[in-house]
C-alpha cells in the first residue's frame, strides 16, 4: 500500500475550473466515500478549499488509483474528464508525503506560509475519521503534516508573506486615496486575513474600521482588537456600510461574489473616490461592477504580486528554511515508516523462534523426565539466551537497514531466510492497526 495524491489548485487550473471542482457538504461526504469504497483504494481524505482539491489515498495499485479518483472528480464537477485530467496533479510514495508537508507549511498556497491551511487540513483529516474512510496510514501522515506545518511557522518568518501582501495592497490603495489615516474602512471577512488588514489599518490610524462577517460575533471581536474606532455589523447590512467606506477590503472563504453588481449599483451616484482590495480566491467582489463605478479603482491578488514574488518580500532564506524542514521531516517521516514495516517480521521471528525454543524444551523433559526443577529452569534460561543473542543482531540491523530505500526488501529476505509464515506478519500488522487507529 502506498500513498497516494491527485488534485488541482490555483497552480494548476482556472478560478473558474476550481469553482466547479470544489465540493463542500454533503457532496463532499458522498465523494469520500465514494472514493473510499473504490477498488485499489484503502484509506481517503479530501482536502477541498477555494483554491484547492486534492485526494489523500491509499492504494495498492497507482494506475487504478489514479484513474478511478480522476473518474470520480470528474462526474462530482460535470468537468469533462478529458478537460480535468490537463489539469490534475499527482504525487506518488516519497513525492505524495513531501507535498502534503509542503501543503502544511503554506508552500504550496496562492499566499506563500498563509496559516489557514492548517485550518482546512485538520478539518479535512477530521471528517475523514468520522466518515471512517481513514486509516492508521493517512492519520500518520497528516498527524506528522499538521506538526510539520506548525513547526515552520514558529521557526521561520514563512507566514510574514500574508502580512506583506496586505500592506502592499494597502500602499496601493493610499496611491488611489491618499493617506490612509483619513478613510474608513469596510473590511469583509473575519479571518486570518481579515485580521491582518484590520491590525495594518489601525497602525495606519485609519478613522474608522467595519468588520462585516457572516458570523457577526467573530465580527465584534476582529472590530475590538482594532486600536481605532471599529464596530461590527451583520452581512445584511453590508450594503449600509459599503455607503460609508472609501476603502473595501475583502478576503472571505466564499465560493461566489459576495459585493455583486446590484450591491455596488447602490452607491454608484455617491460621486465618493473608493478603492477595493480584493484579497480572496475566488475573488469576492465582481470587476465589472467597480470599473463602472466613477471614481473606483480595484486590486486584487493577480495584480499585486505572484506567489514567487510574495516569497521574495520576505526573504529567500524563509521559505528556504521551510523547505529543509520539509526536505528534513520527510526523510525522518520515511525512514520510521520503513523501519515500523519491518517490525511485524521481526516480531514473526522471535515469535517463531520461541515456539522452537518452547517445543525443544519439551522435548527434553520428555527425554529425561528425572531433571529436577533447579536444572530445567537453568537448561531454559540458557536457551533463551543463547537464542535471544543469535537473534539479536540480525534483527537489529535488518530495522536499521529497512530505514533506508528500498528497505523494504529487507523484510521479504528475512522471511525467505527463515521460512516465516506470510501470514504471521500480517497477523501481528492487523493487530497493531487495530490498537493504533485513534489520534
Amino acid at each position: 500500500m502506498s500513498v497516494l495524491v491527485v488534485g488541482l489548485s490555483h497552480r494548476s487550473a482556472p478560478v473558474p475550473l476550481l469553482e466547479r471542482v470544489s465540493v463542500s457538504g454533503d457532496s463532499l461526504v458522498k465523494l469520500l466515500h465514494e472514493t473510499g469504497d473504490s477498488p485499489h483504494v484503502a484509506e481517503a481524505v479530501i482536502v477541498s478549499t477555494c483554491n484547492r482539491v486534492e485526494v489523500y489515498a491509499v492504494v495498492d495499485k497507482f494506475h487504478g488509483g489514479v484513474s478511478r479518483i480522476s473518474e470520480l472528480l470528474s462526474l462530482h464537477s460535470g468537468v469533462p474528464l478529458d478537460d480535468l485530467s490537463r489539469h490534475l496533479y499527482v504525487h506518488y510514495e516519497d513525492r505524495a508525503i513531501q507535498h502534503v508537508f509542503s501543503v502544511a507549511c503554506g508552500l504550496e498556497s496562492m499566499v506563500v506560509g498563509e496559516g489557514q491551511i492548517l485550518g482546512q487540513l485538520r478539518k479535512a483529516f477530521r471528517l475523514a475519521q468520522d466518515e471512517g474512510t481513514i486509516g492508521r496510514t493517512l492519520h500518520d501522515v497528516l498527524q506528522r503534516a499538521l506538526r510539520v506545518g506548525k513547526r515552520a511557522h514558529h521557526e521561520t518568518g514563512i507566514d510574514k508573506a500574508g502580512a506583506s501582501l496586505v500592506s502592499v495592497g494597502l500602499e496601493v490603495a493610499a496611491a488611489h486615496l491618499g493617506p490612509l489615516d483619513a478613510v474608513r474602512a469596510l473590511v469583509v471577512g473575519a479571518g486570518s486575513m481579515s485580521g491582518l488588514a484590520v491590525a495594518t489599518l489601525a497602525r495606519a490610524g485609519a478613522r474608522e474600521i467595519i468588520v462585516a462577517n457572516r458570523t457577526y460575533e467573530r465580527a465584534v471581536r476582529l472590530a475590538e482588537s482594532a486600536q481605532v474606532p471599529a464596530r461590527a455589523v451583520e452581512l445584511s447590512r453590508l450594503e449600509e456600510a459599503l455607503a460609508e467606506a472609501d476603502l473595501v477590503v475583502s478576503c472571505t472563504g466564499a465560493t461566489g461574489l459576495v459585493l455583486t453588481a446590484d450591491q455596488l449599483q447602490g452607491v454608484a451616484g455617491d460621486g465618493r473616490r473608493r478603492f477595493f482590495l480584493d484579497l480572496a480566491l475566488p475573488h469576492d467582489i465582481d470587476p465589472a461592477a467597480v470599473r463602472a463605478l466613477p471614481g473606483a479603482a480595484l486590486a486584487g491578488l493577480d495584480d499585486l504580486r505572484t506567489a514567487q514574488e510574495a516569497a521574495d518580500a520576505i526573504g529567500p532564506e524563509a521559505v528556504e528554511a521551510v523547505r529543509r524542514i520539509v526536505a528534513d521531516e520527510v526523510a525522518a517521516f520515511l525512514g520510521a515508516a520503513r523501519a515500523a514495516a519491518v517490525a511485524p517480521t521481526v516480531v514473526a521471528l522471535r515469535s517463531k523462534a520461541a515456539e522452537v525454543v518452547e517445543a525443544e524444551l519439551a522435548r527434553l523433559t520428555g527425554r529425561l523426565p528425572d531433571l529436577d526443577e533447579r536444572d530445567r529452569r537453568e537448561i531454559a534460561h540458557t536457551v533463551r539466551r543463547v537464542v535471544d543473542k543469535l537473534l539479536h543482531a540480525p534483527t537489529v540491523r535488518v530495522k536499521e537497514l529497512a530505514s533506508a530505500p528500498g528497505g523494504d526488501a529487507y523484510a521479504d529476505a528475512l522471511s525467505r531466510l527463515f521460512d516465516l509464515d506470510p501470514k504471521a506478519p500480517e497477523a501481528v500488522t492487523r493487530a497493531d492497526i487495530t490498537e493504533g487507529t485513534e489520534p
